[in-house]
Formats: structure tokens, C-alpha cells, sequence
């Protein structure tokens, strides 16, 4: 899913932010039932299979968002 960083780096995140770990969760779980949907398996109309896709994507773009402002605010000196 995330092709730029480690699993190792997702884990450390989902560890120390509660945020991200509810969200990748969301993410994770969409796209269980989006694969689902497109095997057969899970019923749903095109609608609603769009409208996964979309929320799943939004999940996707956010946590990106999240690791990419991560070191930034790490590294950024505290006044």
C-alpha cells in the first residue's frame, strides 16, 4: 500500500499514533471489502462499491499526508 516506506516504519507509526492506526485500520478494512466486492464475494451495487473506493482512496491520501509531515515535525527545533 505504501510503496516509499517499511513496514517496520507503518508499525512504529501505528504504535505511537492513535490517529493514524484508526484510519490505516479503515483504510485496510475498505480494502478487504473492495476486493470482496469485485470477487463476488461481498454483494454490493456499483454505487456502493464506487463510493468504497473513493473513501478508501481519501484514507490513503490522508495517511500518505501523515507520513510524509512526520519527520518534518520531529526534526523541526521547539521554541
Amino acid at each position: 500500500m505504501f510503496e516509499d516506506q517499511s513496514q517496520s516504519e507503518i508499525e512504529a507509526r501505528r504504535a505511537r499514533d492513535p490517529e493514524f492506526r484508526t484510519l490505516h485500520d479503515e483504510h485496510r478494512k475498505l480494502n478487504r471489502q473492495c476486493m470482496d466486492a469485485e470477487l463476488g464475494v461481498f454483494a454490493v451495487s456499483d454505487v456502493t462499491l464506487g463510493r468504497m473506493k473513493r473513501e478508501k482512496l481519501l484514507a490513503k491520501q490522508r495517511l500518505l499526508r501523515m507520513l510524509e509531515t512526520a519527520p518534518q515535525s520531529q526534526s523541526s527545533p521547539s521554541n
